[in-house]
């Protein structure tokens, strides 16, 4: 029942993010424009505006979910999360370099992914060394670090203060340049990044039970790490190279998940993934909403605003426990 009702609520958050923009559309014309017997002005915004943005909205959401309690099962550690691990910081510095030396629009992405990739890679060779969840948040944290002084450097040297405003709104996150370009980036490389990360949810299971254990009852700690750090790279890489940086949507959603479902990794990775579709969503419209002619608002800036008060209350939590 509450998985289904967290299902509801993502299709009412889909449905609903079609009527929030400048143009105000009612239900008839939303309706008529998807049924292709409106105006062709309407047709526009919906088919090409405000469709592939609720789009990207749900499988951004949906990947940094799945991310999050895929990471908070393997390192058994609630703080855990893939801007904190160093995978968001390793794709934006990707598309941030991009920027940085005047690339067309059309490499963004391709750069943010291997970005991505090329952090996963060395947080894998950190860790070929001694498989474990401690290791891989020691180098992932490392990882990210680096990348993001790499991408302040990049900053400081922009050659000019347009360069440098196109950076900085760009890590803010957003979704207002969707398209369906960018959806075709996206959605196949976030739907086989959540395969993946489904894929040892088991595993993950076990792990619970302390790595020796897990590793008695026949898992593989090498080959569960290589999956899961495969996964959350497609999953972030995917979603940063078509949104930009959007924070603690993986740390905030897995916990609300963990609240209503419980601990189990096997069950919260596909209900995170879900839920943070919806919560992206809802984000969106909330940002579309409080912004304007002149004071555009940005993403990342809502959902930070939302998660640094709660990942507060977790640390706050930790040190009391």
């Amino acid at each position: 029942m509450k998985i289904f009702l967290i299902l509801l609520a993502t299709a009412l958050c889909f449905l609903g993010s079609l009527f929030f923009g400048q143009a105000e559309l009612g239900l008839g014309e939303v309706i008529a424009a998807l049924t292709g017997s409106g105006s062709e002005l309407n047709r526009q915004i919906i088919w090409e505006l405000r469709l592939p943005r609720a789009a990207l909205a749900l499988f951004v959401g949906a990947g940094l979910g799945a991310s999050g309690a895929a990471l908070q099962g393997f390192t058994r550690n609630g703080l855990a999360a893939p801007g904190i691990l160093g995978f968001s910081a390793c794709a934006a510095l990707g598309a941030v370099a991009a920027l940085y030396f005047g690339l067309e629009q059309k490499w963004i992405a391709p750069a943010a992914l291997i970005g991505a990739g090329l952090g996963s890679f060395f947080i894998l060779s950190i860790t070929g060394l001694k498989k474990g969840a401690n290791v891989m948040i020691l180098a992932g944290v490392g990882i990210g670090a680096l990348a993001t002084a790499l991408t302040g450097l990049i900053m400081n040297l922009a050659p000019n203060p347009w360069a440098l405003s196109e950076i900085a709104y760009w890590l803010m996150g957003s979704l207002q340049n969707a398209e369906l370009n960018s959806l075709w980036v996206c959605a196949p490389l976030t739907l086989l990044g959540i395969i993946l990360l489904w894929v040892i949810a088991g595993d993950l299971k076990t792990l619970s039970l302390g790595e020796l254990t897990a590793q008695s009852l026949g898992v593989s700690i090498a080959r569960v790490q290589f999956i899961l750090i495969a996964g959350v790279a497609l999953c972030i890489g995917s979603g940063v190279a078509v949104a930009g940086a959007i924070g603690f949507v993986g740390l905030f959603v897995p916990h609300i998940m963990r609240l209503i479902f419980g601990p189990d990794p096997e069950k919260l990775i596909l209900r995170s993934a879900i839920a943070g579709a919806g919560f992206l969503l809802l984000a969106d419209m909330a940002n579309r909403a409080l912004s304007g002619p002149g004071h555009q608002l940005y993403l990342g800036i809502v959902t930070s605003l939302i998660g640094v008060p709660f990942f507060l209350w977790l640390v706050i939590k930790e040190v009391r426990a």
